[in-house]
């Protein structure tokens, strides 16, 4: 039986992240980035985010990652110290098999306990993968920004998620 793992993120996964990642900038639209950051990139970036104490997951199929979720925060105005963006990838092999869900649901709680209170979601392509996870775990879509990106020979969207991660805010929906 293969076993499924979600745990913290170390630097020494940024080049299985970086995998993750290079294919989705190459074959699809949920980024709008054109050519794969290098390992070093996710490896400074993993440094980064660890080191502000937010949360950065991987899930692991039998000790191989196979996927990763992180949190931001949204802008980097004082202001936004409490609101978050995720970004969440899949290895294209596992897509369709529930990771992604495990992984946003596992993020989700990580957020809250790092301080946040609300996250957003800025779904690429308006990719309706994303789009319909993104609903599942319970986030309202906020907004779409119509052929704001280029990629592949044509315009794409950018749908923008939010949740609330504190019942005292208001509804998401």
């Amino acid at each position: 039986m293969r076993v499924t793992t979600i745990r913290a993120a170390r630097t020494d996964d940024a080049e299985a992240i970086a995998a993750i990642y290079a294919h989705h900038v190459l074959h699809g639209t949920a980024s709008f980035e054109e050519e794969p950051p290098t390992m070093l990139f996710w490896r400074d970036k993993l440094t980064a985010v660890l080191s502000k104490g937010w949360p950065f997951l991987v899930t692991e199929l039998d000790g191989e990652v196979i996927g990763y979720a992180y949190a931001t925060q949204f802008r980097d105005r004082p202001a936004y110290a409490h609101t978050c963006e995720n970004s969440i990838y899949v290895h294209h092999q596992h897509l369709g098999k529930g990771i992604g869900r495990e992984l946003l649901e596992r993020l989700i709680g990580a957020a809250r306990d790092a301080g946040f209170r609300q996250m957003i979601g800025v779904i690429g392509g308006g990719e309706p993968a994303s789009v319909a996870l993104h609903r599942t775990c319970g986030f309202g879509e906020a907004g779409r920004m119509r052929s704001v990106g280029f990629k592949f020979g044509q315009w794409l969207d950018t749908v923008y998620m939010q949740l609330s991660l504190i019942e005292k805010d208001l509804p998401n929906g």
